[in-house]
């Protein structure tokens, strides 16, 4: 298994992932327009956004993580912000999920972040476990929101 950086020859196996997700979250799956937008925010000079695949021995692409960082006003440290973490449903015991997040985290360490923050959805217990065996906390003292714009 090897975690690599997303590059342009692999992006429709990263936006084929993103498919397999919102299908999980039993939602649409990226439109036109927005998977054009993916592609340039993660390949223009400076990208909105970092993407990782984790392959397997075969070299296909059988998980994502996507991160940015953030900055946190009172640590005045940045912040790196796991927007995705997913893996392929029949390569779940795989390690995949553990490769891509501890991959997320050292790239946090590295960059002299002070924390890693992420969401998970309430009735993803699969996803809860999994963050929870590796120390997080549930921050349930935080309330999301959100204007759609």
């Amino acid at each position: 298994m090897e975690i690599v950086a997303l590059v342009p020859e692999r992006f429709d196996e990263f936006v084929s992932l993103i498919s397999a997700l919102a299908k999980y979250e039993k939602l649409l799956p990226p439109s036109r327009d927005a998977i054009e937008r993916l592609h340039i925010d993660a390949f223009r000079e400076n990208p909105r956004y970092e993407a990782f695949l984790c392959l397997d021995d075969n070299d296909l692409a059988i998980g994502y993580a996507i991160c940015f960082e953030t900055y946190s006003s009172f640590l005045a440290k940045p912040t790196m912000y796991l927007e995705d973490l997913f893996v392929r449903e029949d390569k779940r015991a795989s390690g995949a999920g553990g490769a891509l997040f501890d991959h997320v985290v050292a790239l946090g360490q590295s960059r002299g972040c002070g924390r890693v923050d992420w969401q998970v959805l309430d009735w993803n217990m699969l996803a809860r476990d999994f963050y929870v065996k590796r120390n997080a906390q549930w921050m349930n003292e935080w309330l999301l929101y959100r204007i759609t714009l």
